[in-house]
C-alpha cells in the first residue's frame, strides 16, 4: 500500500500553461482594468480566404500601467469579475 501511495505522490502531474494573447489596448478609462483588442486570422471554409477577426478582452491591469494604444501581453487567470478572465501580463510597446 505505502509503494502505491509514494508512486502517486511523485507523479503529479503540472497543470498546463496558461492561454496568452498579444493585442492593443483600446480602452483604459476603468480603475485597473484595460479593454484589449485581440486580432486572429481564420481561413474561409470554402473560399479560402483569410479573413481578420477581432476579439474584445477585458483584463486586469493591477497598477494602471497600460495606455490606450499600447501593445499588451495578457494572460489567463481565474474569474475576476463577470466579464474579465484575463490579466495583464506585460506592456510589450508603448504607444506614441
Amino acid at each position: 500500500m505505502s509503494t502505491d501511495t509514494t508512486e502517486t505522490v511523485e507523479r503529479q502531474v503540472s497543470r498546463p500553461s496558461r492561454k496568452e494573447r498579444i493585442g492593443i489596448v483600446i480602452g483604459d478609462r476603468m480603475d485597473k482594468t484595460i479593454l484589449v483588442a485581440v486580432q486572429r486570422q481564420i481561413k474561409h471554409p470554402i473560399y479560402g480566404k483569410f479573413i481578420k477577426k477581432t476579439t474584445k478582452l477585458m483584463a486586469h491591469d493591477e497598477r494602471n500601467d497600460a495606455k490606450r494604444g499600447d501593445s499588451v501581453r495578457i494572460m489567463e487567470t481565474r474569474p475576476l469579475s463577470k466579464r474579465k478572465r484575463w490579466r495583464l501580463s506585460e506592456v510589450i510597446e508603448r504607444a506614441r
